[in-house]
């Protein structure tokens, strides 16, 4: 009888691994597929290509640069955007030799400027924004890489800020390589877009404020996000760490030490701030150059640099982001037009993204319009056929919808 019993559990058990084995019979990919939230070229509403064209305005010059352009807004039919502009002919000399007027970077000794459009193509410059503060200030040396935010007919316009140029450190990689460590962020508010501005007495974001944190050394591109009635700072980082030769002094980041750089987010109840950094950052593995915009009840954002770059990803609460396209052309410093004035997604669903401003290097640094195709709309069409060949895959008796085939009028 003992026997006989210890048979049938080798026999059960025989039978419980079987099954095991036939349930995980999956390879990596597969599983990968299934369980992540990114889908065939056909299905994915995030599928696009960006194509880009010349901005009409901003012609060739010599001795002018322009950099860093901002998100775009429209107010009243006409179009606004912000970029860095350091002094015309100013030289680029590295930070060891920059003086009152000359450059350690090419994103020194600049001011906000902004132009105007009526039809997104051909720009108009108009003039400064937002000028150098005063000798002492944290905004005196340079500020620099601007973004706009609009909430209830009021503009705020976060930048870099740099307050002297004794934050300017060298890399030692070639003469001018470096950057402003430690540098903050700063905010300037308006009533109209073309101002006048006034810069906020203090920053609104600083760097650490933990010695070995993983965003001790410098604060970099701010974007804004609305959801919830808080507005999101996102902003890209890194730490001290002991083979970087343009830190500052401090404790170096061991923790983070394999994360060249990544994304954080700081948020607050007002515009203004005061900013509080998410417990769970950073919430981006990557960054340089990246680009944020509403999309559904959520944000979306684009990753040229890191693990998961040239890849679009999604976030329904502004922490959690999961990629859901990868392997495209994403833009470099892209500024997305935001057609819903920062509307909380919480109130109406975010629109989407069709077109920006962003940045190319050859034959020099200038400014070009990116279109693609991420509205609402478009994705409302692809998700309407993904659910019939999910309907397909979940029922026993459907009936062919002619629609699916791509050969169909």
């Amino acid at each position: 009888m003992k026997i006989r019993i210890n048979i049938i559990l080798v026999l059960l058990g025989i039978n419980f691994l079987s099954g095991q084995e036939l349930k995980t019979n999956e390879s990596a990919s597969y599983k990968r597929f299934r369980e992540g939230k990114i889908r065939y070229e056909k299905f994915n509403e995030f599928n696009t290509e960006f194509k880009y064209v010349k901005l009409e305005g901003f012609d060739f010059e010599k001795g002018v640069e322009r950099y860093y352009p901002s998100s775009v807004i429209k107010v009243d039919g006409t179009y606004y955007m912000w970029y860095s502009k350091p002094p015309s002919f100013s030289k680029v000399v590295g930070p060891n030799d920059a003086t009152d007027t000359t450059r350690a970077f090419h994103w020194d000794l600049c001011e906000v400027w902004y132009a105007t459009s009526t039809d997104g193509y051909k720009w108009e410059e108009q003039g400064i924004s937002i000028k150098r503060g005063a000798a002492g200030r944290y905004n005196h040396r340079s500020v620099f890489n601007p973004d706009i935010l609009v909430v209830n007919n009021k503009y705020y316009m976060c930048y870099q800020a740099a307050g002297s140029i004794k934050d300017a450190r060298w890399s030692k990689l070639f003469k001018t390589a470096g950057d402003f460590v430690p540098n903050v962020v700063g905010m300037a508010v308006a009533d109209s877009p073309k101002g006048p501005w006034k810069s906020l007495d203090e920053p609104i974001l600083k760097p650490g404020p933990e010695e070995d944190a993983w965003d001790g050394e410098v604060i970099h591109e701010p974007t804004f996000f609305v959801k919830g009635g808080k507005y999101y700072l996102y902003y890209k980082s890194d730490g001290r760490l002991p083979w970087k030769p343009n830190i500052s002094p401090g404790e170096f980041n061991k923790k983070h030490a394999d994360i060249p750089l990544a994304t954080g987010v700081a948020i607050a109840d007002n515009p203004e701030g005061p900013y509080i950094k998410s417990k769970y950052n950073p919430v981006l593995m990557g960054g340089h150059g990246s680009m944020v915009w509403p999309y559904r009840n959520g944000i979306c954002a684009t990753l040229p640099e890191g693990p998961e770059r040239n890849s679009i990803l999604f976030s329904e609460d502004g922490i959690n982001f999961y990629p859901v396209i990868q392997g495209i052309t994403v833009p470099k410093g892209g500024g997305a037009f935001r057609s819903g004035m920062f509307t909380d997604v919480d109130e109406q669903p975010g629109q989407g993204l069709t077109w920006g401003v962003g940045h190319a290097f050859y034959p020099q640094y200038h400014f070009v319009r990116f279109d693609c195709n991420l509205s609402i709309e478009n994705g409302d069409r692809v998700r309407k056929e993904y659910k019939m060949v999910q309907d397909y895959m979940n029922s026993d008796n459907y009936k062919f919808d002619p629609k699916l085939d791509p050969n169909h009028k």
